[in-house]
């Protein structure tokens, strides 16, 4: 028997009672049950567990760290560094965990650790509320939550672990327990930013906010003009309103409705705007911006659901294209980070390729850097730079392109990344992206998973 036959048999003989299913390399299923988001990673698990409950997770993790088996946790599958799969080891595949619980009188919701934002998005839409969520609605809570969660409400609502109020979390150990302010309070801090380093997150509790009819969408200058747009965008978004949130982009116009033919595939500078105060109010907080700049090729601006801003990116980065990331915690951007950026904005080798500048700062500064596991809570952007094609034969371009740009402007950088946008970069990095929180971070992860189960992410060590 090969080893992965015989590690399916024994999970089947030492799991009993399991509900969930078992998949490994000799089932039909297989190849699509290990797929994941960017199809640069090709890992090759010998055994996917799919869990129907909490309950089921447990008995995973405990078979997994009886064996001293190599365990990765997957929720969406999004992360770039593909970090919800491994070779030979067990994935432990959360998908079936979709139960969503919205109390529109609480403003709460309860999200199992298997949905994805779009689920979720639904489901609070329907009564005019939201949880403050990424800019794709095919990204999975748990993984874009752990790591942070930087998205088109930060400004206005925080990020997705301030608004956290509690999770169940299943150990190392295979103890499931709750975290949050009044119970494993340290727990709580952790998982606040410290992304799956400290156990299986099987449902999420985040608090509400009205958000019903926003005005979205983006705004398209020539990308010659890059420069410009984005020395103007750096002085006006800071002391912009926090209702209004916009995102700096270097891009290319999609190739379809509803952008107009003309402009199909033009590389363009822009800004993706949502605001979410009241609709009336929101061409006057933006007209400052218009004003300093040429006029754009596009203003694609209108009200429609918060959802549908959510949706917009789906048809544009499918799963299974070729992605490769690298990010940066950004406190100024002087002129000569302008002019890289310009440089490279105008150099990008796909139209998928794109660079985003998220601003973290408005409710995301409410909050300080002991009080959670994030720690660049004085930072006021996060820069991200995506290399992406379809053909396999051109990742080595997109990957280029990529480390180019970083290199170029990680001088201008705080130093740190956000999580959920690395690739496997290094422990200093990882080190360097938590900043004074890791010693900490260590200490925790040192109680909760002293044999560092939990490692197939960008891992923090246990203390020793």
């Amino acid at each position: 028997m090969n080893a992965p036959a015989a590690l399916m048999q024994s999970a089947r003989t030492e799991i009993p009672g399991f509900a969930g299913s078992f998949t490994g390399p000799d089932d039909a299923s297989y190849e699509e049950t290990r797929a994941i988001y960017n199809a640069m990673i090709d890992r090759r698990p010998s055994l996917i567990a799919t869990p129907a409950d909490a309950e089921d997770v447990a008995k995973v993790v405990s078979f997994a760290a009886a064996h001293d088996l190599l365990l990765a946790v997957r929720g969406g599958g999004h992360n770039g560094a593909g970090l919800g799969s491994c070779d030979d080891g067990v994935v432990l595949d959360l998908s079936n965990l979709k139960d969503i619980e919205v109390d529109p009188g609480a403003r709460t919701v309860r999200v199992g650790g298997g949905c994805l934002w779009g689920e979720v998005d639904a489901a609070t839409g329907e009564h005019g509320l939201a949880a403050p969520s990424g800019i794709i609605s095919t990204t999975g809570v748990g993984g874009l939550t752990l790591g942070g969660g930087i998205g088109h409400l930060t400004r206005k609502c925080g990020l997705s672990i301030d608004n956290l109020i509690e999770a169940d979390v299943v150990l190392a150990s295979g103890e499931r327990v709750r975290a949050a302010a009044d119970e494993n309070p340290d727990l709580f801090w952790a998982i606040r930013g410290g992304g799956g380093n400290f156990g299986v997150v099987t449902s999420f509790v985040f608090r509400l906010h009205e958000v019903g009819t926003i005005v979205g969408g983006p705004t398209f200058w020539p990308v010659e003009q890059g420069a410009e747009v984005l020395s103007a965008y750096r002085d006006f978004i800071p002391d912009a309103p926090r209702e209004l949130n916009g995102f700096f982009a270097f891009a290319s116009v999609p190739p379809a409705p509803p952008f107009p033919d003309e402009l199909h595939l033009r590389k363009v500078s822009g800004v993706v705007w949502c605001y979410s105060g009241d609709p009336a109010d929101a061409a006057e907080a933006i007209a400052p911006l218009l004003e300093a700049t040429p006029e754009p090729i596009l203003h694609g601006v209108q009200e429609m659901p918060l959802p549908a801003l959510q949706g917009a990116f789906d048809p544009v980065y499918p799963a299974g294209d070729q992605w490769y990331w690298r990010a940066d915690f950004v406190k100024e951007i002087p002129d000569a980070a302008v002019e890289a950026h310009a440089e490279f904005g105008a150099a990008m080798p796909t139209w998928q390729s794109t660079m985003h500048l998220y601003p973290i700062d408005g409710a995301a500064h409410d909050v300080s850097a002991s009080d959670t596991a994030w720690a660049y809570r004085d930072a006021q952007w996060v820069s991200v730079f995506a290399g992406v094609v379809k053909d396999q034969a051109n990742a080595d371009a997109i990957r280029q392109w990529t480390v180019d740009y970083f290199e170029a402007l990680h001088p201008y950088s705080a130093g740190g990344a956000y999580v959920n946008m690395m690739m496997d970069e290094g422990q200093e990095r990882v080190k360097a992206s938590y900043g004074g929180n890791y010693d900490r971070l260590t200490q925790i992860k040192a109680k909760y998973d002293p044999t560092n189960l939990f490692r197939v992410n960008q891992n923090i060590e246990p203390a020793a």
